[in-house]
């Protein structure tokens, strides 16, 4: 009795599935079933699905109420092996990957999907596309395990194939789950952020109002909404501005400043998290935003649509645990600087790691006379690329104590301008170089905005052809790279610890997860994480002393855990 099964969609409808030897090939005969979940839930004794994509096959079988153990989606190794053979961007569908293998014209992939709120998942195929005969796919699959041995570290690679298909199988049940979501609350704090909701969609009071302070302090109409009105209004006023972002005009010295900067604030909050968005996204007591796994060339994962990973502080009031459960919120403390340690192997910063204590005031104990704040500058200056000024300075005395991490940034850095392969710890790649306007920094799994929506100065323009450009987001890819991979094996263990419990992750977002369960079993899912997250970093990193700690909060609220 073999523990692996392959499973692909069959001509005309049902599925054919076989087992797998241990080479991948067909332990037993190809037997077709015409209901896949009846299928799979006959097999319990199965521990992986060998299966074309996870986001096309699981959503059907979960809303039948199947569960798998593990999975194998050949759509997200093939993405990770191309990438890793220096060819991302290259169609990696199935389709494409089959072709490549047999030396045809190979299709480009399909059109992502836009989000519908509230609409379910295809059953196995898209509409218009064409079942793959599971002897194609398994000839896809046997294809990529000979690739996984010619990788650098081969080990690594698999493992890595293997968390990025575990990650797959959590987005797809936390897209079932749901965030908890009071309609009521949120509806509450528009009322209270914004004022009267005027009929006819226009906007609300207290915008209006702001509005109107912004154009008296201009002596004209101006909209705030229409930045090239706002900047021609500074113009006319004898003030030079080239866009209305915070942190340019927040210094300007003009009373339009104060209510336009409040005014940009609640702008965004009425566009990106109003009433609409309410109606439109909050089903039932739950936001599902469709969480995609892997969805950045550093393996941040992305949502699509809803804004699933921006939601406002003031709006996380509205995220509300049922009656009688709790939200378990985690936070991964200095989670780069201890990915930096455990990828660099840098002695003083492994030992500064291993510590549960606050990693910034242990480094500036050694680096910088106890300034903490200069501390952490150093660091994430190693990381993002602040190399100049002050920067330059702050990296020359962390080069001193931790020469090891400094010189393992800059080497990537140097790949990164010098045009070569740059990988995370586990084989993720990092392109080396892309046309401009192929990728922006966001979607490269930088975040480009702050919470107001202003772009931030320190991010580097992942799409720009500049080879000083490239090699600071190298510098940055092995170590946000690094810590997505371990995230996935932290995702991974903590949905096997919660698999026996009522417990359910229902959100993460890079060094944050969110489980709600019954209240009796928060302390056991706050040990789970705990837990989870040193497992993550052993499997990840091997055996080092970093560790790898959390912060906790149970709360009924959201918005109470920070």
């Amino acid at each position: 009795m073999t523990d692996r099964w392959a499973l692909a969609s069959a001509e005309g409808g049902g599925v054919e599935l076989a087992p797998l030897g241990p080479d991948g090939l067909p332990a037993g005969p190809v037997l077709r079933e015409a209901d896949p979940a009846a299928a799979v839930r006959a097999r319990p004794e199965v521990t992986r699905w060998v299966w074309r994509s996870t986001a096309e096959v699981y959503p059907a079988l979960l809303a039948t109420g199947v569960r798998v153990e593990r999975c194998y989606d050949i759509e997200a190794a093939e993405n990770l092996l191309l990438g890793h053979e220096g060819r991302y961007g290259e169609p990696r569908s199935a389709a494409a990957a089959l072709a490549r293998l047999r030396g045809g014209p190979v299709p480009p992939d399909p059109p992502q999907r836009s989000a519908v709120p509230g609409a379910q998942s295809p059953l196995f195929e898209p509409a218009g596309s064409r079942p793959l005969p599971l002897a194609d796919l398994l000839a896809v699959y046997a294809e990529q395990q000979r690739r996984h041995e010619g990788a650098a570290h081969p080990e690594r690679m698999r493992l890595l194939t293997a968390a990025e298909s575990a990650g797959t199988l959590v987005a797809a049940e936390m897209n079932l789950a749901g965030l908890p979501w009071s309609a009521d609350v949120h509806r509450a704090v528009l009322r209270d952020l914004l004022g009267e909701r005027y009929a006819g969609g226009g906007e609300p009071r207290r915008l209006a109002a702001l509005a109107d302070e912004v154009s008296a302090a201009f002596g004209r109409r101006v909209r705030p909404d229409l930045p090239a009105d706002v900047v021609r209004a500074f113009a006319q006023a004898g003030i030079k501005v080239r866009s209305t972002r915070r942190w340019e005009i927040e210094s300007v010295d003009h009373s339009a400043v104060k209510p336009l900067i409040e005014y940009k604030k609640l702008y965004r909050i009425w566009v990106a998290h109003g009433w609409s968005w309410l109606q439109d996204w909050v089903r039932d007591g739950r936001f599902r935003p469709e969480f995609q796994a892997g969805g950045t060339v550093t393996g941040r994962w992305v949502t699509n649509g809803g804004g699933g990973l921006q939601i406002p502080k003031v709006i996380r009031r509205a995220v509300v645990a049922d009656p009688g459960w709790r939200l378990v919120v985690a936070d991964a403390d200095q989670m780069e600087p201890r990915v930096l340690a455990a990828i660099s192997r840098d002695p003083g910063l492994m030992e500064v790691a291993g510590r549960e204590s606050d990693l910034y005031q242990s480094v500036s104990d050694r680096a910088f006379s106890g300034d903490r704040a200069q501390a952490k500058l150093a660091v994430l200056g190693a990381v993002y690329g602040q190399t100049s000024g002050d920067g330059l300075k702050n990296l020359a005395a962390l080069r001193r104590r931790f020469p090891k991490a400094v010189a393992y940034v800059d080497d990537a850095a140097r790949a990164g301008e010098e045009g070569r392969l740059v990988r995370t710890w586990l084989g993720r790649t990092c392109p080396p170089a892309v046309s401009a306007g192929e990728d922006t920094a966001e979607e490269a799994g930088i975040p480009a905005a702050d919470e107001d929506g202003d772009d931030r100065t320190w991010v580097p323009g992942y799409a720009s052809t500049d080879a000083r450009a490239r090699g600071r987001f190298a510098r940055n890819f092995v170590v946000q790279g690094s810590a997505a991979d371990w995230a996935l094996l932290l995702l991974a263990a903590l949905r096997r610890a919660c698999a026996d419990l009522a417990a359910e992750l229902v959100f993460f977002q890079h060094d944050e997860v969110i489980v709600h369960c019954p209240q009796e079993e928060a302390e056991t899912v706050v040990a789970a994480i705990r837990e989870a997250a040193e497992l993550a970093g052993r499997l990840t990193f091997g055996e080092t002393p970093v560790r790898f700690p959390f912060t906790t909060a149970v709360v009924e609220c959201y918005a109470d855990a920070k």
